[in-house]
């Protein structure tokens, strides 16, 4: 999908002139074009399948394994739904492959894509391991999102320390002890 730069700047001149100010005077006259050119960058993953980035990745046949895979402190910015105001955060992803080993780009790629659009944290997650299930065909995804809000920090409860964090196991990453053995191992950051 291509974000409609022309109406973006429409309506934040909109905006502007709805809060009071003029969008004409200096400092303020290119602000719509800023937003527009900000916003296709910010939900750049609207209408994106994540899971579409995978089919150029190995099989296990040539990497024989189905070992756990972790990887650990993937940045990943998103907007919330809600507000529209900014969330960001750290990733972490395990995934088990059963006939689809990822390079690690692959899953930092997944990230990127699926919070490039209006999305609340416990969805983000979700539709990661959605993504690497369907693209990658893996056995078991657990992914762990650690993020502060600006919704939260900036405004209603003004928490600017607060963060968020959720947890979403789906296949055999939901079951224990494997769960509770990623969990450990995320845990273990050495940052």
């Amino acid at each position: 999908m291509t974000v409609d730069k022309g109406r973006i700047e429409a309506a934040v001149r909109e905006i502007l002139d709805a809060i009071g100010d003029d969008p004409n005077r200096p400092g303020l006259d290119v602000t719509p074009e800023r937003v527009a050119d900000s916003f296709a960058e910010l939900f750049g993953g609207v209408g994106v399948d994540a899971a579409d980035g995978l089919s150029d990745v190995g099989s296990t046949a040539d990497v024989e394994s189905t070992d756990p895979v972790i990887i650990r402190d993937l940045e990943f910015r998103s907007m919330c739904e809600h507000h529209l105001l900014p969330f960001s955060g750290i990733a972490h992803v395990a995934y088990v492959p059963s006939s689809t080993v990822l390079g690690l780009g692959h899953i930092a790629r997944v990230v990127d894509i699926v919070s490039s659009r209006p999305q609340v944290q416990e969805r983000l997650g979700l539709d990661i391991a959605d993504a690497l299930t369907r693209g990658a065909v893996a056995a078991g995804v657990l992914v762990v999102l650690d993020a502060r809000h600006e919704c939260v920090a900036s405004r209603g409860a003004r928490q600017s320390s607060a963060t968020a964090v959720t947890v979403t196991a789906v296949g055999v990453c939901a079951d224990d002890p494997l769960k509770t053995s990623l969990l450990a191992l995320i845990g273990r950051g050495d940052g």
